[in-house]
């Protein structure tokens, strides 16, 4: 069993990625450490870029 050191939400907040249904997500942490914006209209994105989208459907 893990015993619990208080350090979590620091383990957390340091983590470059994680899983989510078999796709690597990166977090602002990672963003940050890589130093510019990939204009990919990341999730986590801490520069602020929001990708347009062409398809119609999506716009709504």
């Amino acid at each position: 069993m893990k015993e619990n050191t208080g350090n979590e939400k620091q383990d957390d907040e340091d983590k470059l990625y994680y899983m989510e249904n078999g796709f690597m997500v990166f977090t602002a942490a990672y963003h940050l450490k890589r130093g510019y914006c990939c204009k990919n209209g990341c999730r986590h994105c801490p520069y602020g870029f929001k990708k347009e989208s062409n398809n119609k459907l999506e716009r709504r």
